[in-house]
């Protein structure tokens, strides 16, 4: 058995940090015990934390009384990117170290990971998700924090350059995954997992939940399996792949979010008039429910605006995504002429699309890419569909995308997941339906 893992969160980086600890902190390179409020900023290339007077190239201050101390950052941004981004101040347990970033400050926490995923899946599930639900995230999250640790652990001890993005005269092709943190394991927003530490109050089952689970991670062969999450696959799931590295993982598969495929359809959405008709209709699905009482345990607050994210639409006009393209990619396509599925993955989520342009022709990748250049924060999904309402000079005057799910669809749908518990299915079973042949192994 291994022990509890400690965890590098990443929470914020600014020009000037203000905090405050509501107990006694001791500064690893200084003789004081500290509390109260305090201002860090860099000056010559150091950060100079104001109320000692001291001037390093990281600061660590680690809680006298880890049970009952907390600190407090101010001005945290949530939602990165997202239309609910927001700033608030946030408390977290645990040590904070503040490091030198991109010429910014860096705050990070540094606590136990079983404590790490009680703030997370509080941060993540609603108060009253059922307790199968949350023990199946549970897993699901640990499994992949650890899978990330060990990661992280071998690309730094590789000499080869971590490649995510391919660029050429026609093509873009670019993934989003966490390997851009150095400095810490994960960060504390979407792009990871969202954290906030003890800001929000831990949900008694959340607690219940991480404890009954604690230590067990799914493993496919041996090993810890990279456990993935989106709100809604949107009827069927997507292959890693497609969304992240080119590396196949047996375990995450093109799941059919429902007891077998609903009747009428094919399976393979890889194949455009397959994915056509899928897309454009409403199968039976585990997340395909409007029920408020499941949607509640998923969505928080901030979520909630959006109850339309099985199928969904989204209309521009030729002036509003010809402006957004060239703002959101930075390339000047002139006028949109048209928008061409040129890959779809399992799920029916475009991994490449092609944008015809009067100026330029690029063909965009992969699916949070394609979702960045149509949106002004995300769209729900790259699984969509194009109809063109044509105008004056060969030139279309409306585009009108008929879209499916919400997030990357690979891994557990939270929506569906939290159906299979209000069904009755223990954790279990929820697991084994979007992890397929994946086992549990309780490693601490």
């Amino acid at each position: 058995m291994h022990k509890i893992p400690t965890i590098d969160v990443g929470i914020m980086s600014a020009d000037q940090i203000q905090f405050c600890f509501n107990d006694l902190f001791q500064l690893s390179n200084g003789p004081k015990e500290m509390e109260g409020e305090q201002v860090v900023r860099i000056e010559n290339g150091m950060l100079k934390l104001e109320a000692a007077g001291i001037a390093a190239s990281e600061l660590l201050f680690t809680p006298l009384d880890a049970e009952n101390a907390a600190f407090e950052l101010k001005d945290v941004i949530i939602g990165v990117n997202f239309h609910w981004e927001q700033k608030e101040n946030q408390q977290f347990k645990g040590a904070l170290k503040l490091i030198i970033e991109n010429e910014k400050i860096t705050a990070i926490n540094v606590l136990p990971l079983e404590s790490y995923l009680i703030s997370v899946i509080s941060s993540e599930m609603s108060a009253n998700s059922s307790l199968e639900l949350l023990k199946a995230h549970a897993i699901i999250s640990r499994s992949w924090l650890i899978a990330q640790i060990e990661k992280q652990e071998q690309l730094t001890e590789t000499t080869a350059k971590y490649e995510s993005t391919f660029i050429s005269e026609s093509e873009y092709i670019k993934w989003y995954d966490r390997e851009d943190h150095v400095n810490f394991h994960v960060c504390a927003d979407d792009h990871c997992q969202r954290y906030q530490g003890v800001t929000r109050a831990h949900n008694p089952n959340v607690v219940r939940a991480v404890n009954e689970t604690s230590g067990v991670i799914l493993s496919y062969d041996g090993k810890v399996c990279d456990a993935r999450f989106s709100k809604s696959c949107g009827g069927i799931a997507e292959l890693f792949e497609n969304c992240w590295e080119p590396v196949h993982h047996p375990y995450l598969t093109a799941v059919v979010d429902n007891p077998q495929l609903p009747a009428g359809f094919e399976q393979d959405l890889t194949i455009e008039k397959n994915a056509e008709k899928w897309i454009a209709a409403e199968p039976e699905a585990f997340c395909n429910t409007h029920d408020e009482v499941v949607l509640k345990q998923v969505l928080n607050d901030y979520d909630w605006s959006a109850k339309d994210f099985y199928r969904w639409t989204v209309e521009y006009s030729q002036a509003e995504l010809s402006d957004l393209i060239r703002r959101r990619s930075g390339i000047d396509f002139g006028d949109i002429l048209d928008l061409i599925p040129v890959q779809r993955g399992t799920s029916g989520r475009l991994v490449r699309l092609k944008i015809v342009g009067t100026k330029r022709t690029v063909t965009v990748g992969k699916e949070l890419e394609i979702r960045r250049w149509l949106s002004e924060s995300h769209l729900y999904s790259s699984a969509f569909l194009v109809e063109k309402v044509q105008g004056e000079n060969d030139l279309p005057e409306k585009f009108v995308l008929k879209g499916a799910g919400w997030g990357h669809g690979a891994g557990l749908c939270q929506i569906g997941a939290a159906v299979m518990g209000h069904k009755g299915y223990k954790y279990d079973e929820i697991l084994t339906h979007y992890f397929k042949n994946a086992s549990l192994e309780k490693r601490y």
